[in-house]
């Protein structure tokens, strides 16, 4: 029985309507800008409002309480990474089941008994404190950690002994989008900071990051000794991450201005440097532009190999000889494949490459010889992504962690030493009340509306009659290079399992899915393009009987979230439901404020007359209108956004609800509900405790159920 109508009183709130930005001559309203003052009474009074309005709606739910049920129980299973040998002992991560955090576990043989490394649910009693990176002395005794707070992006590193577990003193702060990387005699530590800036650095600010410098650490010394080894005084959006080589001679350091996939790589000879290192570092320039992607791979003396993207949008191996290095001597190693992207490449047990491939968004794994790149075996693989590697040029054997939707992980070892061993499992995790035989996953290939194909996962129950009738859950991000490859989700096969739903992924342009290639057809002015593919994803879904128009939830975070938003202003009526997570919703602003700046290299800048053009078309926070044609009116929206998110800053998603509210939601035709959460102690996503994560995709689900009128199915 179809619901009447609900009504909503959203919270009123001034307008500033003397806000205006000139734009190239164009005047543009911004009457929502105090709310980019997240410290203001003003803004806090909004959220409250806001959240005050949302959560109620979210607790009446009827499948909230049965969603978080059941997630709680199908989520406690256990969750393992790949061992990484360090020194003579072996580690993992290990999560029980319902863990906030993972915990690190120690071995010193594969036989041994694990025992506890480092457990970070002990530094904070609700989760919300999380290891961001961890790096390991070369000989394995010393182990340098990451700690951030509330989701932030901002991490305080601290410094074990790993023999006896004891902590160091050294404490290293300001530390953002770092490296870390150990000297090979075990002194030090190369790492990335920013000094100090106006206001606070908490994860809760909006100040620009700027002028990220390289320093080294020497262990058991302060902070404030520290040695400055890089600095781009004349370029604050540089950042230079290090990464000292296999051998220990070299540190070479990666220079990257934005998102894109190029960067500069400079390389500095620590043999030379009889003092040690004292101070800036004599920097050989390699490679000094902007054109191109390098990825230190391995080296054999001055012999170098990386993974590029020079004159190959799929990717392939090349060798630099570091003392003959112009360009006319570089040479092949593994030629670029002419469909399949290059994703990763390790170097193992001295004298062997393996290599991942992405084919048609599905993973492949390889062994290749490292002198001629010649290849010497593929392993055996079923559909789906690899999640976890691990493997060192000084060790003879590999872990690698399979995932796809309907498997949660099966981890395979495999020895180098013995050529003709097949890699053996050497764990599968099942997850108990979930048997993935009654499903089925099917890729297909639609047209969008230039007529390119694009891939798409469809996931759902075997046998269903393609009939219209089934709720569709269709998530895409499209953006920064970055491939979505089948992956395991209980909270969406919850959806699948008890409201009758089907899983769809769409893999469009912007992503790295078909290389650069398919990335630059994303980005810039042909942004649009993410926009259509999503949108004709949605057609086919109607039109091959999957679902219908009031029954597709779209979903999609951070750029996914702006994807999200740009759909539902565009194409309203073919979605019945919009779940934008932590989205970029102003395009004209978004360069100032943290991070922001780095995604000009996907999106353009406002300060540039065309950017801002191909920017106005589509910035979801300046085109929200009143579709007056006969009944349109917008899917019901959930924004989630949270108090921490330093990344996308939560004024995106403020603004753009303040807006839909005003102009949408005081629409008689407008039934259907225009809501935010705001989340405390939260923040982009990375590291977000179990606890917080069951909580959104309980809300999340919930309100898809509400909104789309969906029973639950036991």
């Amino acid at each position: 029985m179809q619901q009447p109508p609900q009504t909503f009183t959203y919270p009123e709130f001034s307008r500033d309507d003397s806000a205006i930005d000139d734009y190239h001559g164009v005047k543009v309203c911004d009457p929502y800008r105090w709310l980019e003052d997240p410290d203001s009474e003003q803004t806090k009074a909004f959220v409250e409002a806001q959240n005050k309005l949302t959560m109620p709606f979210l607790e009446k739910c009827p499948a909230r309480r049965l969603f978080k049920e059941r997630m709680t129980e199908l989520y406690d299973y256990p969750k393992y990474s790949c061992h990484f040998k360090k020194g003579n002992r072996y580690f993992y991560f290990y999560n029980s089941g319902l863990q906030n955090q993972r915990v690190i576990y120690v071995q010193d043989s594969l036989e041994d008994e694990p025992r506890v490394f480092l457990d970070p649910n002990t530094f904070s009693e609700d989760g919300t404190i999380a290891l961001q990176g961890s790096a390991f002395s070369e000989d394995g005794e010393y182990f340098a950690y990451g700690l951030s707070s509330s989701g932030s992006d901002w991490v305080t590193i601290k410094f074990m002994k790993v023999c006896n577990q004891e902590e160091l003193p050294d404490v290293l702060e300001r530390v953002k989008f770092s490296c870390m990387s150990w000297t090979h005699d075990g002194v030090g530590i190369f790492y990335n900071c920013y000094l100090k800036q106006e206001g606070k650095s908490d994860g809760t600010e909006t100040s620009t990051n700027l002028h990220q410098k390289l320093f080294y650490h020497v262990l058991g010394t302060d902070q404030s000794q520290d040695v400055l080894c890089a600095e781009f005084p004349d370029e604050p959006k540089w950042m230079g991450g290090a990464e000292v080589s296999d051998d220990g001679r070299y540190v070479i350091l990666s220079i990257r201005e934005g998102c894109d996939p190029v960067n500069r790589l400079w390389f500095c000879d620590l043999h030379k440097q009889s003092n040690g290192i004292t101070g800036i570092l004599p920097w050989v320039k390699l490679i000094d532009n902007f054109k191109a992607e390098y990825d230190y791979i391995t080296n054999e003396g001055t012999v170098f190999t990386f993974k590029t993207n020079r004159n190959a949008a799929n990717y392939k191996l090349i060798n630099i000889d570091f003392s003959d290095p112009g360009e006319s001597n570089w040479k092949d190693l593994v030629p670029e494949h002419d469909k399949d992207v290059l994703e990763w490449v390790s170097c193992v047990h001295s004298k062997f490459l393996v290599l991942c491939y992405l084919h048609d968004v599905k993973n492949g794994l390889q062994l290749h010889e490292l002198a001629t790149g010649s290849h010497l075996k593929t392993f055996p693989l079923d559909v789906g992504s690899i999640v976890g590697f691990s493997g060192k040029k000084k060790h003879s054997e590999i872990f690698y962690h399979f995932t796809s939707f309907l498997s949660p992980g099966i981890i395979y070892h495999y020895d180098l030493t013995k050529d003709t061993q097949e890699p053996r499992v050497f764990r599968e995790v099942t997850v108990k009340g979930f048997d993935p035989s009654d499903y089925q996953t099917v890729q297909v290939f639609y047209p969008s509306k230039d007529g390119t194909k694009i891939p798409m996962f469809i996931v759902h129950k075997k046998g269903i009659t393609l009939d219209g009738s089934h709720p569709a859950f269709l998530y895409g991000y499209g953006g920064f290079n970055i491939s979505i490859t089948p992956s395991y989700s209980v909270s969406r096969l919850i959806f699948v399992r008890h409201l009758g739903g089907i899983l769809a992924i769409a893999n469009i342009r912007g992503g790295g899915e078909y290389g650069e290639t398919w990335h630059k057809a994303g980005i810039l002015d042909k942004k649009q393009n993410c926009f259509d593919d999503m949108q004709c994803a949605a057609e086919y879904l109607i039109k091959k009987g999957y679902s219908s128009p009031q029954k597709i939830t779209i979903n999609g975070g951070s750029n996914g979230g702006l994807l999200v938003a740009a759909c539902a202003n565009q194409r309203p009526e073919l979605f019945g439901c919009a779940i934008a997570q932590v989205g970029v919703m102003d395009m004209l602003k978004f360069h100032k404020f943290t991070i922001g700046h780095a995604w000009t290299t996907d999106y353009g800048c406002s300060d540039n007359k065309e950017h801002f053009e191909w920017l106005y078309k589509y910035s979801p926070l300046h085109n929200v209108r009143v579709h007056e044609e006969d009944g349109k009116q917008y899917p019901a929206m959930l924004l989630l956004t949270a108090d921490h998110d330093d990344r996308v800053v939560p004024l995106h998603s403020l603004k753009f609800i303040a807006t839909l509210q005003h102009i949408v939601g005081r629409s008689p035709q407008q039934t259907n509900p225009l809501l935010i959460h705001v989340d405390t102690k939260a923040g982009h996503g990375a590291g977000k405790p179990t606890a917080k994560v069951i909580e959104e995709v309980s809300d999340t689900f919930a309100f898809i159920a509400q909104c789309l009128n969906l029973s639950w199915v036991e």
